[in-house]
């Protein structure tokens, strides 16, 4: 029986997905960007790691299967007007890809409509993990794509990985006529470079199905969890961009 690491559920998410949204909020995350939010959702579990493990004080994480979830979800679905439904994201879903999917088909059995949001950190071309997605493409009506940095080097100094397989799973997405969000996090004087905003926007314009451009500004909120868990907030002396670089940003990326 599949099961999931879950980090928590949100019952009437309105900003990850069309209409009013059922938020699944999977737990482990390989990627450390240096602005996240969510750092009690970075530790993965699995049959190998220990049991019952903690993420904040109070927000235990929770072991459950596909039709546990789809169930308590479907108490909500008079709400999905407006093209909702049922969003899984992270921490990173795709590292608990089994699970999304089976999720995602009992939602397509009954129609409901489905979104992942991801990083796309985990994508790869090899095996076994592409046969694996492109069965989880199959039921997946809408991705929510996070381009944190178009280029390479600077996305490895932001998140400790390389941007390749990001860009390659965007291109396949198009390719095989998927839907996609796209979305980047302004932080100012790390991914508010005018020429990097420019050079994902022509990255965009190559890609045939992206659907919508979200610019997220960055905000410091996040500082309190990073103060409970113990871990050195990074980017300290960073302040949310001003309304000016949110509307130059928005004028390349969403034109």
């Amino acid at each position: 029986m599949t099961k999931g690491y879950i980090n928590s559920i949100e019952t009437f998410g309105a900003v990850d997905g069309p209409g009013v949204r059922f938020v699944v909020f999977m737990q482990g995350c390989a990627m450390r960007c240096r602005y996240c939010h969510n750092p009690e959702t970075w530790k993965v579990f699995g049959p190998a790691a220990s049991q019952g493990g903690q993420g904040l004080p109070g927000n235990e994480v929770t072991v459950r299967t596909p039709e546990d979830v789809f169930a308590q979800a479907c108490r909500y679905r008079s709400y999905w007007k407006n093209g909702g439904g049922i969003t899984v994201s992270g921490g990173e879903a795709l590292l608990q890809i089994d699970f999304v999917t089976e999720l995602f088909a009992l939602c397509h059995e009954k129609g409901i409509h489905t979104a992942l949001d991801t990083s796309g950190n985990p994508f790869t071309r090899n095996e076994p993990f592409f046969s694996k997605f492109q069965k989880l493409m199959d039921v997946t009506d809408l991705f929510i794509l996070d381009i944190k940095q178009i280029n390479g080097e600077k996305h490895k100094q932001l998140t400790g990985w390389d941007n390749k397989n990001i860009l390659d799973l965007a291109r396949y997405l198009s390719e095989n006529g998927k839907d996609m969000w796209i979305r980047h996090v302004l932080v100012p004087g790390i991914t508010t470079d005018e020429e990097d905003l420019k050079e994902l926007r022509k990255f965009l314009d190559t890609l045939k199905t992206v659907r919508r451009v979200e610019v997220l500004p960055y905000h410091t909120m996040g500082i309190t969890k990073y103060d409970k868990l113990g871990i050195p907030y990074p980017l300290l002396s960073v302040n949310p961009p001003t309304d000016e670089e949110i509307q130059r940003a928005e004028q390349i990326l969403k034109r």
